[in-house]
């Protein structure tokens, strides 16, 4: 919602007269010829009409039913700060529409005694302005591409997990005659290997099919490269723990493999720290 109302006020002077533009071209009998109106501007979520009392005299129109119930229902706490002379045109700002959830803005429109209000959804309006990106077939299949495999990355996530709960509790109930120590680093690695594919999947979908067509967000490709590698360093900082402790126990011959290992790792929080200080350089230099 907060990024729609950005757009809104951003684009606030195209979008209305846009809005304008269509009830000037809408013919008189709205309600008569609300399937025709609904057919060409997909946009628009419900149409009603009210008297000059401020009472619905209508059902609720919407795409596929009409409803009764708000019929001769109240509407005069819309109307009390709105004074619309004949063929004006009102425009609110935007909310969060009642029935469908969807950000919305509400059109009225003055004909004679008879005010004719018209609920727009506001995604629909902006991808049909290109304000937002539209849904074409092409973005239809990445986004399919994205989910599918954002999907399986989810599910090894959860296989790793659920391996990791396996191995500690065959080790807490003797269902495994194994060593300890071994076990337990074994569970730690596997349930945060797990948890960092999970984020990463889970920031593909939110950032590839969810809110892609909200915004793009600057250096989002970074963000999600950081977060996945400060998970992986993590596990592989446990594991190099795990080796040098098996070495202490059992053999101080490869001491100096461990010593490797170690290296590598710090190695790779080096890299991770200038990684992040750059693109937090770059975020400042942006802004």
């Amino acid at each position: 919602m907060k990024k729609i109302i950005q757009i809104y006020k951003k684009d606030h002077t195209y979008i209305v007269s846009h809005i304008r533009g269509i009830m000037s071209s809408l013919p008189k009998e709205l309600l008569e010829n609300s399937k025709s109106i609904f057919k060409k501007y997909k946009y628009i979520e419900l149409m009603y009409s009210v008297d000059g009392n401020f009472k619905q005299n209508s059902p609720s129109v919407y795409k596929n039913k009409s409803i009764s119930e708000a019929m001769n229902s109240d509407k005069s706490q819309y109307f009390s700060n709105i004074d619309l002379k004949d063929n004006d045109v009102f425009i609110s700002s935007p909310y969060v529409h009642h029935t469908s959830g969807n950000p919305s803005i509400s059109v009225v429109q003055r004909m004679g005694d008879i005010y004719y209000v018209i609920d727009i959804n506001m995604i629909l309006l902006f991808e049909e302005l290109k304000l937002i990106e539209y849904n074409s077939i092409h973005e239809k299949t990445i986004k399919f591409v994205y989910i599918f495999g954002a999907s399986i990355l989810g599910f090894i996530s959860l296989s790793l997990i659920g391996y990791g709960a396996y191995v500690l509790a065959a080790l807490m109930f003797s269902l495994a005659e194994s060593d300890f120590l071994h076990d337990v680093f074994k569970s730690i690695v596997a349930v945060t290997i797990g948890l960092a594919m999970f984020d990463l999947s889970r920031q593909i979908i939110e950032q590839e099919v969810l809110f892609k067509t909200f915004h793009k967000e600057k250096n989002r490709e970074f963000k999600i490269l950081g977060k996945f590698l400060v998970s992986i360093i993590i596990a592989l900082s446990i594991e190099t723990l795990m080796v040098v402790f098996k070495i202490v126990l059992d053999d101080y011959t490869n001491m100096l493999s461990a010593f490797y290992l170690l290296i590598g790792t710090t190695i790779m929080f080096v890299g991770l720290a200038y990684f992040q200080k750059t693109v937090t350089a770059n975020k400042v230099e942006e802004e």
